[in-house]
């Protein structure tokens, strides 16, 4: 893990909301995607700007003048260079200042860790997701294995 992402990690949850809204001054909209593949397995991103473990599903911050979909494939491009396919549009949900779309996709190709952003990456069925991975993040994981496949 990089120097940044640990001291990230070091901060305070207030202080990391904190800056964040420095940085997006009215409010944040992100999008991610539950990627999986052939083997019904999710694809999930180390990331050291995350706060407990680090694990979760790829995505990130919407550019000014870009579509959520557009953003979703750069992001996913890259930190693991694959593209997606079959995405679709799974829920929208606001949080205080935060808007998240959230996608279901399939990758195109084998993903590498290409953004320093990223520790590692792996597949992962629902019965072995990371122990300290969000529970929320786990539970939506779980919910979207067992209803689409």
């Amino acid at each position: 893990m990089n120097l940044l992402g640990k001291i990230w990690r070091l901060l305070p949850a207030w202080l990391r909301t904190r800056i964040t809204r420095i940085s997006q001054r009215t409010f944040t909209v992100s999008v991610a995607a539950v990627i999986t593949n052939d083997a019904g397995q999710v694809l999930l991103l180390d990331h050291v700007l995350r706060p407990a473990s680090g694990w979760g599903i790829p995505g990130g911050f919407i550019g000014f003048g870009e579509q959520p979909e557009d953003a979703l494939r750069r992001e996913v491009a890259e930190e693991t260079g694959i593209e997606l396919t079959d995405v679709r549009l799974y829920r929208i949900r606001t949080l205080k200042r935060h808007v998240e779309i959230l996608f279901l996709a399939r990758p195109v190709g084998d993903p590498t860790v290409l953004s320093r952003e990223i520790v590692s990456l792996g597949w992962f069925t629902a019965e072995d997701l990371p122990a300290a991975m969000n529970v929320g993040q786990q539970n939506l994981i779980r919910e979207i294995l067992r209803t689409e496949s």
